[in-house]
């Protein structure tokens, strides 16, 4: 909460903690308060780097900065090398404080990491706001009603507070010294042009993803990763696996005896009979991991139902598909004592992963649609897993997201990626990985993760929709809705259960529209005649594209 405190100080201090403690699910091991004039941070702790003296807000030793941050700094040693910064802690997110002390916020595109976080300089008066390049962390803000600027991970905590609640916009920095909000991250890759010809061998490819899952198992707490049966899960467990079994076997114990180490966890969840439990069971014998799948009914499912929207805080109907069955896994993953996982998100963005993509005209048209879904994932996937995990105080990582390897993959002429005849999606990435899964596992069609869980999942939850939202109601959604109107019954029942937790247009207005097939965006809708007629954010709407593909070949 930063602006005139107006003699109040007392009072807003009660409130910042109360609104803050909306969140506490988010950092149930510790909470911290600063306050000083003009400026008051509170933190929920999640513990999962220097989990006995990073508490936070950071102060740096002379008092004059405090930092409240969500998430991780992958490259945070590197940063502080050679630093002349009075480091207190051991955490990787104080590097924030050193850098700015050095450098001021043009430090920030410095960072690898997911991240959000505000810092305040007592000394100049001045705060900043910052957000990770790509979303994984969310971050909203807004204003009171006496203008103090009120920042915090979740819509949950300013509700009721602020009326102009808005998502603070990924890859982006705001700096109170000149009331600019700027873009930080921007690459030449976003451009097909600066890509065309730019070969990634697979060795290459390998390496990096390797790389970026060891920089992300960084932890001093129990962690595991989630494992679906799906090509990303599969890899990142099966890197995952391997980095730990090779700490394994460079830990040697104080008699000079090779430590043991526990094989890695790994967790799935679906319906009795799903095509995810399955596969995934099948992945964690091939990788060698120590595998938990569970199972959940319909009905567990559909009584999470308005405790998952409140948390995940959309009403869009594939991230509440999703959700609802990743929140469910998250409570069994807390109960076992785990406080992070690795998990898969941001390859089918990069790599055009997604069914429709087989549909695409050419290769800067693909290209061009990665981007697309790239610059939404905030909106979607990364949603789906920080805040369905976050719920029960599990963090997720992404390490198809982490920005060195992010640069590495969308450099890659989008040539190399295309599908179509008898070559798969993703097939470029799959080639990488060559003898490193059970082959029906490295080959593997997608499969969206509402619909792995089980077909019956999706089915049950329409049947239920055309039950308790009458046709009446139905009729006038328009009138109730006119913004994003649902187009069907069971997007109006996920907008009715979202507008009771987030009454407000503003709240609204934080979700996207626009039709979609197979979770393509709007724009890709026009690849092929036939995606209107059948626009629906499931898989199974372009499932036949393989043997379409087949059949059209001479």
């Amino acid at each position: 909460m930063f602006g005139p405190q107006n003699g109040d100080q007392v009072s807003l201090r009660l409130q910042a903690v109360e609104l803050s403690r909306r969140q506490r699910h988010r950092g149930p091991d510790w909470s911290g308060v600063y306050v000083g004039d003009n400026a008051i941070l509170v933190h929920e702790r999640l513990a999962i780097v220097d989990p006995t003296s990073g508490a936070q807000p950071l102060r740096s030793r002379d008092g004059h900065l405090a930092l409240a941050v969500n998430g991780e700094v992958y490259n945070h040693s590197e940063l502080r090398a050679g630093s002349d910064y009075e480091f207190t802690t051991g955490s990787d997110s104080e590097v924030i404080n050193s850098l700015y002390r050095e450098s001021g916020p043009e430090f920030i595109g410095r960072l690898n990491g997911i991240f959000a976080f505000a810092l305040w300089d007592a000394e100049l008066g001045r705060f900043l706001i910052a957000r990770d390049p790509m979303g994984v962390c969310p971050l909203y803000w807004g204003h009171d009603a006496e203008g103090r600027t009120l920042v915090a991970s979740e819509m949950k905590a300013l509700a009721g507070v602020c009326e102009d609640v808005t998502a603070f916009p990924p890859g982006h920095i705001y700096d109170s010294a000149t009331g600019e909000l700027r873009r930080y991250y921007q690459r030449p890759w976003r451009e097909y042009a600066a890509t065309v010809d730019v070969e990634v061998t697979p060795v290459q490819l390998r390496t990096a993803f390797e790389d970026a899952v060891a920089r992300q198992m960084m932890a001093d707490v129990p962690h595991g990763v989630l494992l679906s049966g799906g090509l990303d899960s599969s890899l990142v467990a099966a890197c995952a696996a391997k980095f730990a079994r090779s700490q394994a076997e460079n830990a040697v114990s104080a008699d000079g005896e090779t430590a043991e180490v526990a094989r890695l966890l790994s967790f799935a969840i679906g319906l009795e009979g799903s095509p995810d439990l399955a596969a995934a069971e099948c992945a964690a014998d091939g990788i060698g991991t120590d595998h938990h799948g569970f199972v959940y009914t319909f009905q567990e499912g559909l009584d999470a139902l308005p405790e998952v929207i409140r948390h995940i805080e959309t009403y869009d109907v594939t991230t509440i598909r999703a959700s609802t069955p990743m929140f469910l896994l998250a409570r069994r993953i807390k109960a076992m004592g785990v406080k992070m996982v690795l998990s898969g998100e941001g390859a089918d963005e990069m790599f055009g992963g997604y069914l429709y993509f087989h549909k695409a005209p050419s290769a800067e048209a693909f290209h061009e649609e990665t981007v697309r879904k790239l610059d939404a994932l905030h909106n979607y996937d990364c949603l789906r897993a920080n805040k369905s995990m976050m719920a029960w105080g599990v963090e997720a990582r992404v390490p198809f997201l982490d920005l060195e390897f992010l640069d590495l993959a969308m450099s890659m002429d989008a040539e190399a990626k295309l599908a179509g005849g008898s070559r798969m999606e993703k097939a470029v990435l799959r080639e990488a990985f060559e003898g490193v899964l059970p082959e029906q596992i490295l080959w593997r069609q997608k499969e969206q993760f509402s619909d792995g869980v089980g077909y019956g999942w999706i089915d049950g939850l329409k049947d239920h929709a055309e039950q308790v939202v009458s046709d009446a109601e139905f009729d006038a959604a328009a009138a109730r809705f006119p913004l994003n109107t649902p187009e069907t019954k069971e997007s109006f029942l996920y907008r009715t259960i979202f507008e009771a937790n987030f009454p407000g247009a503003a709240f609204a207005a934080t979700v996207p529209g626009g039709k979609s097939i197979a979770c393509s965006t709007p724009a890709a809708l026009e690849w092929d005649p036939a995606f209107a007629a059948m626009a629906d954010p499931s898989g199974r709407s372009v499932r036949g594209v393989h043997a379409e593909a087949l059949a059209a070949q001479p």
